[in-house]
């Protein structure tokens, strides 16, 4: 038995499991938000990031100990464990209070058959504890921070680590040598789960930074033509399919080539910012699935799920009254705005998006040609 066999190989071994075990992690926990937002369901990722992250590290850690139930070595997955405790308290920040690990503590003792030792008590309490120290670390030094995060981080692992593996080492009657090993390789997991979970939550934020840019418009903030298209193209798709109502909108401001070459671009800009927020506080109060996109540049889109035109007619004149008339201060200037709106709703003789949107597009014409200020709905 040579050292290079009995050291270096698990070594190495356990890095690419570990890695590979956090890689579908965070593969599977994309694809399950991104199918979940790309069927447009309401979703709180923060939800999602801790109840799929404990059951996912819950079902790992169950399944490496089903390997060894009732073994002499069955303390040899225990830093998995500890990176899976690591990975849940810290890296996904997971919000679960500390009294609920109670019973999924004592259910995993049970299931390894170790109730009866007074150690796997003690191991219990000080596995809470390092979970509850996870999670304050992680509040008071976020992950985005650099000065001595590291430092602290590898603190509490190495602790409460040393005390784990001491009590492993009475309950298993591990030799000092084999004690030191452990807890060395536990080291250097955790070292390797921060550089790695470090890696891809950067790369998950950038990532996000960039869907978010791609889908939004950087002056209103509001959804872009991108984000409409993809929305219309799966409401049109569904509400065919299901038989459910749908109601467009699209409104432009009046006169606003105007405002631009007598005021100036800025000015401009302000005014479609007014326009915007205005917009989504009528529509939040109405109903948060009603989305509004700028489509255009002083043309705006909305998306009414489940209404149809008589239901939808009501929120479009609200909005309506909000802007129509009213004066948005601009350096020494008060320009007076006005709106145009087309609406309609989705009709069996709608083949394709291109066929809804060209009729609701017609209609907004229709108010423009006749005076502007107006609303055409039919």
């Amino acid at each position: 038995m040579t050292w290079s066999h009995w050291t270096i190989s698990p070594f190495i071994t356990s890095v690419f499991f570990i890695l590979g075990v956090l890689t579908l992690y965070w593969v599977s926990q994309n694809w399950l938000l991104t199918f979940l937002k790309t069927h447009h369901h309401s979703v709180n990722e923060a939800i999602i990031n801790d109840w799929y992250g404990l059951l996912y590290m819950m079902v790992f850690v169950f399944g490496m100990q089903s390997l060894i139930i009732g073994q002499s070595d069955a303390w040899a997955f225990m830093n998995f464990q500890l990176i899976a405790l690591t990975f849940c308290g810290y890296f996904l920040n997971i919000r679960v209070h500390y009294y609920y690990l109670y019973p999924l503590v004592l259910i995993f003792m049970i299931y390894n058959q170790s109730i009866g030792y007074w150690q796997s008590w003690a191991h219990a309490i000080v596995l809470i504890g390092f979970f509850t120290v996870l999670g304050q670390l992680r509040k008071r030094v976020p992950l985005q921070t650099k000065n001595g995060q590291i430092a602290i981080y590898l603190l509490v692992c190495a602790s409460f680590g040393a005390i784990l593996w001491w009590l492993m080492k009475l309950k298993f009657n591990l030799s000092w040598e084999t004690y030191l090993q452990e807890w060395s390789y536990l080291l250097v997991f955790e070292v390797l789960l921060y550089i790695y979970a470090s890696m891809l939550s950067a790369n998950a934020q950038l990532k996000q930074n960039l869907v978010s840019f791609a889908n939004h418009d950087a002056l209103t903030k509001t959804e872009n033509f991108a984000a409409y298209t993809n929305a219309i193209n799966y409401h049109f798709t569904v509400s065919r399919k299901n038989g459910l109502k749908l109601t467009m909108m699209m409104f432009d401001i009046d006169h606003f080539k105007q405002v631009n070459d007598t005021y100036g671009h800025l000015a401009g800009d302000k005014i479609l910012q007014h326009v915007t927020q205005v917009a989504e506080t009528v529509f939040q109060a109405n109903n948060p699935q009603i989305t509004l996109y700028r489509t255009g540049g002083e043309e705006f889109n909305v998306i009414f799920p489940g209404y149809d035109l008589n239901e939808a007619r009501p929120v479009a004149e609200q909005l309506f009254m909000a802007i129509n008339h009213i004066a948005v201060p601009v350096n020494d200037h008060q320009i007076q705005l006005s709106i145009s709106v087309g609406l309609s709703e989705l009709t069996a003789h709608d083949q394709t998006p291109t066929d809804f949107y060209q009729r609701v597009d017609g209609n907004l014409y229709t108010s423009k040609r006749n005076g502007r200020m107006q609303i055409t709905a039919k």
